[in-house]
C-alpha cells in the first residue's frame, strides 16, 4: 500500500525482490493508493513503482498476477471518483501505463457506488475482461446483494462475473455493529452471510486486507481497537497464544495460518514496510495446523 510513499524507492525494491524469490506470485494494489500519504492528496504512487520495478526485472512479469483497483481515487471537488462506466475505462487505462503492461490480471471494484447502477459497472469490467486488457473481476467492499446482483447480470449479458471478493477479517472480530476506527466501509466485513454465499456458489475466492489489525497481535504499543474489546476477543486470544507457544511462532503467523487453512479458505493480504515484517508473513505460508489446532483455535474454551 506505502510503495512509493511512506516506504521509501529502495526498501519497496528490496521487499519485492525478496517476495518474488521466497515464491510470491501475486501483488494487490489500488490506483488510489497511498493518497493520504503522498502529499498531493492523489494515488497511483504505488503502481508507478511497482511498474518501475517490473522494468528494471525484466522477466518477471510473466511470473506474477497483478491486482488492482479502481473506484475510491479522491477527486479534486471532493468525494471519490466512483465506478462509473467511463470511470472505470479509463482508469484501467491509467493503472496499466503505471504499472507499464498490457494486461491487469485482476481488477477490483474498489468500493460501492451507490450513485451507478451496478449494472453499469459490470458491463464496463466485462467489457474490458472481453477486450483482453483485464484478465478478471473482483468486488471489494460491496454488500453481498449487490455482489450476487453483479455476477446475475454479467451472467445473463454472456459477460465475466466477478469471481474474487476482498474483505476484511481476522482471527478475532469486533462487537456485530460496532464501529471501528479507520475502518469507513461498511458492507468492507466478512459476515456470516458472506461466508455461507462462498459456500453456495463455488470458485469465488475469498480474500482479506487488514487480516492482522494493524499488528496488534505482536506489538504492545498497538492495542485492538476498543471495538474489539469482549468476551469473544479475551478466549480467542487465550488460544492464539497457547498455540503461538506450542509452535514456537508469533500470534501473527498462527492468523494467516488459520486463514489459509479455513474452508472456505481466506487470502490473506499482508502489508509490510520493512524485510523484517516480511519475512514472519511469508514463513506462515508454511506452517501447518492440525485438525486438533484449528478445532482449538475455532472453539476456544
Amino acid at each position: 500500500m506505502y510503495l512509493g510513499t511512506r516506504t521509501d524507492r529502495a526498501t519497496s525494491f528490496a521487499l519485492l525482490d525478496r517476495f518474488v524469490e521466497a515464491g510470491g506470485t501475486t501483488i494487490d494494489t489500488a490506483n488510489c493508493y497511498a493518497f493520504w500519504a503522498s502529499g498531493t492528496g492523489h494515488g497511483g504512487q504505488s503502481e508507478e513503482l511497482i511498474g518501475d520495478w517490473l522494468r528494471a526485472n525484466p522477466g518477471l512479469r510473466e511470473r506474477l498476477v497483478l491486482a488492482t483497483k479502481v473506484g475510491v481515487e479522491p477527486l479534486d471537488g471532493g468525494g471519490v471518483e466512483g465506478l462509473g462506466a467511463e470511470t472505470v475505462r479509463r482508469e484501467a487505462e491509467r493503472s496499466r501505463e503505471r504499472l507499464g503492461v498490457d494486461r491487469i490480471d485482476l481488477y477490483w471494484a474498489h468500493g460501492e457506488d451507490r450513485g451507478t447502477p451496478i449494472e453499469e459497472t459490470t458491463e464496463a469490467l466485462g467489457a474490458l475482461v472481453a477486450g483482453g486488457t483485464v484478465g478478471r473481476i473482483g468486488i471489494s467492499n460491496h454488500p453481498t446483494w449487490l455482489v450476487e446482483r453483479s455476477r446475475a447480470h454479467a451472467l445473463a449479458r454472456g459477460l465475466e462475473p466477478a469471481s474474487a471478493l476482498q474483505l476484511t477479517t481476522s482471527y478475532v472480530a469486533p462487537r456485530p455493529g460496532a464501529a471501528v476506527e479507520g475502518k469507513d466501509h461498511r458492507f468492507g466485513w466478512v459476515s456470516e452471510e458472506t461466508i455461507d454465499y462462498l459456500e453456495r456458489n463455488e470458485g469465488i475466492e475469498l480474500w482479506a486486507y487488514s487480516p492482522l489489525v494493524q499488528g496488534s497481535y505482536d506489538r504492545d504499543d498497538r492495542p485492538f481497537p476498543q471495538a474489539y474489546d469482549h468476551p469473544g476477543t479475551t478466549a480467542r486470544l487465550a488460544a492464539l497464544t497457547d498455540v503461538a507457544r506450542e509452535l514456537d511462532v508469533a500470534r501473527s503467523q498462527v492468523v494467516l495460518a488459520w486463514l489459509l487453512h479455513r474452508s472456505p479458505q481466506v487470502r490473506p493480504i499482508v502489508g509490510v514496510s520493512s524485510l523484517d515484517q516480511l519475512e514472519p508473513a511469508l514463513a506462515a505460508a508454511d506452517l501447518a495446523l492440525d485438525a486438533d489446532t484449528m478445532a482449538r483455535l475455532d472453539q476456544p474454551a
